[in-house]
């Protein structure tokens, strides 16, 4: 990420704002609590600007969430009049949100008339794992099961009609980490990976700090412990299951951004003590040695002896 300008200048954006004593708390340490951060601090913003009481908090930030979500998992990046639609953005309103977010969403014209972007693709991905999140607090339902809009207004006509005439209600999802696990499982299904950053997002925001954070947002109902256990054992199933080094990568991200280093501190005693001498790495194995590598002080590097673990027992196919 360090090598995206965007995301250095969001870093730099946030972290002048924390350091000059504008925002207090803690620094970022992951990637939501940074990007937030950085949300926030438009939020206030706007709150500032002459034309603020046309356009609430929470609705703006569902409804461009709601078009992030939708276009991201349907792998857009530009969006037309008709996508802003069907999330309940009328033009005026496109034209309002352009001018109070221009840091998060743009307006511009192009060879078919206006179309519209977020800055970046990582803030699209932020605004879309708010919303799904934002969903399910609300309403208990699982965003994943109305990307299609149409089907969503159908589902909902069906919800009213059996709760009106035969005096039932259509399932919902009950816990957190049902929809997290629906993500997990359409994250690994991506081939492009355009749901990695998405799931990270996700993740990150059922804890209590980054709840806090959104508190003027967010509707005011607490994460359980159990919840965040579950998903934790989910992603350590699939990172025993992933055969792909990429996902299993993104998946100990995922780990980070919910607190939990246990299999990380696992690894690295488990390479430290020496046992695995003279056994084969699988591609899954190095993916989760790397990520050790890339996230453990200079002090553990330099005892490690990576030539150790390089001989030709040791070749990854």
């Amino acid at each position: 990420m360090c090598h995206i300008p965007v995301f250095c200048w969001i870093s730099a954006t946030v972290l002048e704002k924390m350091l000059c004593g504008a925002e207090s708390g803690e620094i970022p340490k992951t990637l939501t609590q940074m990007y937030t951060h950085f949300l926030i601090l438009q939020i206030n913003f706007i709150r500032e600007k002459v034309y603020e009481k046309k356009v609430k908090d929470k609705d703006m930030v569902l409804r461009l969430g709601k078009l992030a979500f939708q276009q991201l998992v349907k792998g857009n990046l530009i969006f037309y009049q008709e996508d802003l639609w069907k999330c309940g953005i009328i033009e005026r309103e496109a034209s309002v949100y352009s001018g109070l977010c221009n840091q998060i969403f743009k307006e511009e014209f192009g060879m078919q008339g206006k179309i519209y972007c977020f800055i970046h693709l990582s803030v699209q991905e932020h605004l879309a794992a708010l919303y799904v999140h934002i969903t399910f607090m609300s309403s208990k339902e699982n965003a994943f099961d109305f990307i299609n809009s149409d089907l969503f207004l159908i589902s909902k006509f069906l919800t009213t009609f059996k709760v009106l005439v035969l005096g039932q209600t259509l399932p919902r999802v009950e816990f957190l980490h049902e929809v997290h696990q629906r993500a997990v499982n359409e994250a690994l299904k991506s081939k492009s990976g355009h749901l990695d950053l998405f799931l990270r997002f996700l993740l990150g925001l059922s804890l209590e700090s980054n709840q806090t954070l959104l508190q003027s947002i967010l509707t005011k109902t607490k994460c359980h412990s159990h919840c965040t256990e579950e998903t934790i054992k989910y992603i350590k199933k699939k990172i025993q299951e992933c055969p792909s080094s990429e996902k299993s990568f993104n998946l100990f991200h995922c780990l980070n951004e919910l607190g939990d280093r246990s299999l990380e501190e696992e690894i690295q005693h488990y390479m430290s003590s020496g046992s695995q001498r003279g056994t084969k790495l699988s591609p899954s194995q190095w993916s989760a040695l790397a990520f050790v590598l890339l996230s453990s002080g200079q002090g553990w590097l330099d005892e490690f002896g990576l030539k150790k673990y390089t001989g030709p027992q040791n070749t990854a196919n």
